[in-house]
């Protein structure tokens, strides 16, 4: 959430940042928001207005009663402005709740080092690693490659629907050898504490990370049941998530805290499967596992002091890279820009991994500063060096996507045999095992 004090003194240059998002909706309703701060702006004046004349009344009453005069007028009339506090109390709740509910669907302005564009065509490549392998014959994708060693999308398809697969064999234990390396990186070599957390959350959860009210219709929601007396299941009205990251729930565990300043920073991670409703327009990467509706991740988040959060993405990104880089898989760098952005990032890079069966490159993480944003939401402070509560700021990046990064290892070691050579990094937990075969 933005600040609002910061709407109040620049409305104009807030709104000026946030076009550079190039959005076809208007981020924020100005006439009302420029309504409501009108209307808080007159009943605030007013309120203090009351209770200044409201001490002084009683301060009258106090002489009046010390000789002995008569104060029911005085006394009726600090009654009066009680009752007029009271309405003016209850209509600046309803005012500050509007405030609110309008910022909460607002994003976050873009740091000034984004590069400008409306969408993904103005991002900006900043870097690449590693060349793709000549390969010396036609490259499958990773669909005909996975499917001898288990990789099912029909039975997936039974079980749930569309956009779901079920491993077995090679490719499940290639899919669960990939997650174990990524933890084992980031935590043995990064500095991150691993979680496991909770795959269901509650609506504030969300709403403190930014993907609600915005993104409710991605989300996988239900309705936690409760037995009634007859023994019948009956909704509790207790409205609860699926998890779409676990930087919803890693990010959410400051959550209203006062951190201490030597506390930070906070770096988590974890791995855990995610869940999207809307994985992606129809007609585009349907086939296969690039977009898919439940998908495993191994998440890091990052709790930082505001002065170090720009080096904190930094470091972040290069914790990303270096996956990519013990699996030999070929790769770029990218800078979003404005009108790519994510609803609460203020600068993001992709990691775009190389696939051969697209001759193209494919996301495969990203890693965001979002400041203060999130913070604000979920009232996570620390003491500063003045001993002031001041908002954190945080981050978060894939450490990897785990479904993506199977899909590149297949594709990217693949045989003219169809057997797959496996990366030397992920060889010990396949007991030395150098070839996936069916």
């Amino acid at each position: 959430m933005l600040d609002i004090n910061l709407l109040r003194k620049d409305l104009p240059g807030v709104i000026a940042r946030l076009e550079k998002r190039k959005s076809p909706q208007p981020f924020l309703d100005v006439d009302r928001f420029t309504s409501l701060e009108s209307e808080r702006k007159t009943i605030q004046t007013r309120t203090e207005e009351l209770q200044a004349l409201r001490n002084s009344l009683s301060k009258q009453i106090g002489q009046l009663k010390s000789k002995g005069e008569d104060t029911a007028p005085v006394m009726a009339q600090v009654g009066g402005i009680g009752d007029e506090l009271k309405a003016s109390v209850e209509r600046l709740e309803v005012i500050q709740a509007e405030l609110s509910n309008l910022l909460m669907a607002v994003p976050n302005l873009p740091h000034d080092s984004v590069p400008a564009g409306a969408d993904e065509n103005a991002n900006v490549e900043v870097r690449r690693w590693g060349t793709p392998r000549e390969l010396g014959f036609e490259p499958k994708d990773h669909v005909d490659l996975g499917a001898p060693l288990g990789l099912d999308f029909d039975t997936g398809t039974k079980l749930s629907g569309s956009r779901f697969s079920f491993l077995r064999g090679p490719v499940a234990k290639l899919h669960r050898a990939l997650a174990q390396f990524m933890l084992d990186t980031q935590t043995g070599e990064h500095g991150y504490t691993e979680c496991y957390t909770p795959y269901i959350v509650n609506r504030e959860i969300l709403e403190g990370t930014g993907q609600l009210p915005k993104f409710k219709d991605q989300m996988f929601w239900v309705y936690r049941g409760e037995e009634s007396e007859g023994g019948e299941a009956v909704a509790a009205g207790s409205e609860q998530y699926l998890i779409s990251t676990s930087e919803i729930s890693l990010t959410n565990t400051v959550r209203e805290s006062v951190l201490a300043a030597d506390a930070l920073p906070i770096k988590l991670t974890a791995h855990s499967p995610c869940f999207r409703s809307e994985a992606g327009s129809a007609g585009r990467d349907t086939r296969g596992m690039i977009r898919q509706h439940q998908f495993d991740k191994v998440e890091m988040v990052q709790v930082v002091n505001p002065e170090t959060s720009y080096d904190a993405l930094e470091e972040m990104t290069r914790h990303a890279e270096a996956i990519l880089q013990k699996l030999g898989l070929p790769y770029r760098v990218v800078a979003l820009c404005t009108g790519d952005l994510g609803f609460g990032s203020t600068k993001t890079y992709d990691l775009e991994v190389w696939l051969p069966a697209q001759k193209m490159y494919r996301e495969i993480s990203s890693c965001s500063n979002c400041e203060a944003f999130q913070a604000r939401r979920m009232q996570a402070r620390f003491k500063n060096a003045q001993g002031k509560n001041e908002l954190v700021h945080t981050l978060n990046g894939s450490g990897l996507a785990v479904g993506r990064a199977l899909v590149a290892v297949l594709e990217n070691y693949q045989n003219a045999d169809g057997s797959i050579t496996i990366p030397e990094v992920l060889r010990p937990y396949f007991g030395g095992k150098e070839l996936l075969k069916a």
